[in-house]
């Protein structure tokens, strides 16, 4: 048995602090690694050292085995934890460790490569006797062999990249007319995503849920499971919403889940912290998808059900230690819920959001795990993930309750974030009674995304009175400010009369409403609306405010004094890029004629791709990017002399 003293987590955000959490708890020092766009990040300043490791982009930095390599040495750190994402499932980081003589916390390279392989994980798991989706994983992938054993396995089916993960390079195709587009942009995205654009096919399960199996397994030949994780609402094949247990799994439905996962893990020689993966039909039948060779993002709800602390041990089993319990001194206690708070607007088709966090006060009766605080960058180069929030209760309605609140509580200003759309999606029918599928957020896309114009009208003329209000600088008594607040193609005018005091009248649209600023604390602003006692968060940064009322939080641009926009200013044959992000691909040159709604370049951003295209008919003028470069939010990408 080894004793880790000092631990370099190979990983950054809120899975890099959390590893710290548990590593300080057991006496560990800690290393943390950063880029240039992390320095100062809250995972660096948390560590008892930190060491930059490269430039902004992941291949520049987190994923670079040699840097991490090379900081671990420097520092004396005898063991590295590659959290989740960029090198967790990666052998060559497992067998770079092996090769220094450094403890990887988690399994060997040749697990990690047969089991991060699904066409290998897939042969592995029928020989261990786990169910299968039926399908095919030859080595022969060329378009017409793939079309004919798609033809054979049946439509709709998957296209799933063998090296994939996280939704990337995979397509769900519902008939034999679309198998080749899909394959064809389910291989490109696999080579830009993995280097890999092997693929494999599988009869696809419909409306199926998505339950996992947690697993432990020691170097003594121990394993043991921790039950499921219910992992249905997902949105691109992102999960959004974790839950454990599952709604749909009795005892009996567990405990056979459960043995085939440990006989599996068993089977392969399998050590660390593993996560099956599978699909629930109807009937009750569940089939693997694949395995996880490392900590899962949602593990804290297996944490608060079972009162273990997964992080420890892992450490312990990469230690050399035996698994302090068995499978009987496992139980399962109350329900919990997970959400995903990511950095993105559901109103622009979830576009990833990139800035600085003006303001984070997360609720004190949950559990936040992230690393934010107040002025927090949010880069544009790394997943949309920021917080993950967390509540256990004594059953399923009672954490759901808490969960709801708990978010609405939570103040996160200053980026986009999808935080409403997650409430939406707790509170829905659907949801509540446990019946949500894989088809949730899809079948359920016009009560989670309807049109907010009168609910952001009435935040807007409230922003612009409790602005007002506050504001020391009182208007003269009676006097009609009129405002100009947007909200994308939106543009808000209420006119806000001040009376002193702290008393706003706010005028729209032939309805008067009156409001009282009562008091103010860093956080927060009270006020009287109604004859309401109310509180608000509200926030004006970069000539933005900020307001969160009611668990909803909306932003609008102030236009007050702006200059109008004529009409002759739009359409100005300019693409410019929605977000800040990378170039992916250029579809165009300079005197290619290009129509309306042609993609012409794809930019990506926190792991998203995202089509830009041609606003009119016309030739392009000229590109100013190519693949590979990095650009800003509204950076002019390329020209359009549009036709006339």
């Amino acid at each position: 048995m080894t004793k880790i003293t000092k631990l370099l987590i190979a990983n950054r955000g809120e899975i890099a602090v959390r590893v710290m959490r548990t590593a300080r708890q057991m006496g560990i020092a800690t290393v943390a690694v950063y880029s240039e766009a992390d320095k100062g990040a809250v995972h660096m300043t948390s560590a008892d050292e930190a060491v930059c490791i490269g430039g902004a982009a992941p291949a520049e930095s987190y994923l670079r085995v040699d840097a991490i390599i090379e900081a671990a040495r420097a520092t004396g750190a005898d063991a590295i934890h590659p959290g989740y994402g960029f090198l967790a499932e990666n052998p060559a980081l497992s067998a770079a460790c092996a090769d220094a003589g450094i403890i990887f916390v988690g399994p060997s390279a040749e697990a990690i490569a047969n089991m991060g392989d699904k066409a290998a994980a897939k042969r592995l798991m029928e020989a261990a006797g786990v169910p299968c989706v039926p399908g095919y994983d030859g080595a022969d992938q060329t378009p017409a062999t793939l079309l004919a054993k798609a033809k054979e396995i049946g439509f709709p089916i998957m296209i799933k990249a063998t090296a994939g993960g996280g939704g990337r390079g995979m397509r769900l195709v519902n008939a034999e007319a679309d198998f080749e587009a899909a394959l064809s942009s389910a291989v490109s995205e696999a080579k830009s995503a993995f280097g890999d654009g092997t693929v494999l096919l599988e009869r696809a399960i419909v409306n199926p849920r998505h339950v996992e199996i947690q697993i432990m397994a020691d170097c003594h030949g121990n394993a043991i499971h921790l039950g499921e994780r219910d992992c249905s609402v997902q949105r691109r094949h992102q999960k959004l919403i974790e839950e454990a247990p599952s709604p749909a799994v009795d005892a009996s439905l567990r405990a056979r889940m459960g043995e085939a996962s440990v006989k599996a893990a068993l089977a392969i020689g399998y050590e660390g912290a593993g996560t099956f993966e599978y699909l629930l039909d109807s009937d009750g039948q569940f089939y693997f998808m694949e395995m996880n060779t490392r900590l899962q993002v949602e593990h804290p709800v297996t944490e608060a059900v079972t009162g273990l602390d997964l992080v420890e041990l892992q450490l312990r089993i990469a230690a050399g230690e035996a698994l302090p319990l068995g499978q009987a001194d496992v139980t399962i206690s109350g329900h919990a819920v997970e959400v995903r708070l990511c950095a993105e607007d559901p109103d622009e088709g979830f576009m990833p959001q990139s800035g600085r966090l003006a303001r984070w006060k997360p609720a004190n009766n949950i559990r936040a795990d992230h690393a934010l605080r107040d002025g927090a960058d949010i880069p544009p180069f790394y997943d949309s993930m920021i917080a993950k929030l967390i509540a256990h209760g004594s059953d399923r309605d009672a954490a759901l309750r808490k969960l709801i609140a708990g978010l609405g509580e939570t103040q996160a200003l200053g980026v986009r974030t999808n935080q409403r759309f997650l409430a939406d999606c707790l509170r829905h029918p659907v949801f509540a009674a446990g019946q949500a599928t894989t088809a949730f957020i899809a079948d359920q896309s016009a009560e989670l995304m309807p049109d907010r114009e009168d609910e952001d009208r009435a935040m807007a003329g409230l922003a612009g009175a409790l602005m007002r209000a506050a504001d020391g600088t009182s208007l003269a008594h009676g006097f009609a400010a009129p405002l100009g607040l947007a909200r994308g193609e939106r543009v808000f005018s209420p006119r806000i009369v001040a009376y002193g005091g702290g008393r706003c009248e706010i005028h729209d649209g032939g309805e008067v409403r009156s409001v009282r600023v009562t008091g103010r604390d860093r956080d927060s602003i009270q006020f009287e609306d109604g004859g309401r006692s109310r509180k608000a968060g509200l926030v004006l940064s970069g000539g933005v405010a900020w307001l969160h009322l009611d668990g909803r939080s909306r932003d609008f641009t102030d236009l007050t004094f702006a200059p109008e926009v004529t009409a002759d200013a739009a359409g100005d044959g300019k693409v410019r890029a929605s977000m800040n992000g990378t170039v992916v691909s250029v579809a165009v040159k300079a005197g290619d004629a290009v129509a309306k709604g042609q993609t012409m370049l794809v930019l990506e951003a926190m792991k998203m791709e995202h089509a830009h295209v041609a606003g009119a008919d016309g030739t392009v003028a000229a590109v100013h990017v190519e693949p590979g470069a990095q650009v800003t939010a509204h950076a002019v990408l390329a020209e359009i002399e549009i036709q006339s």
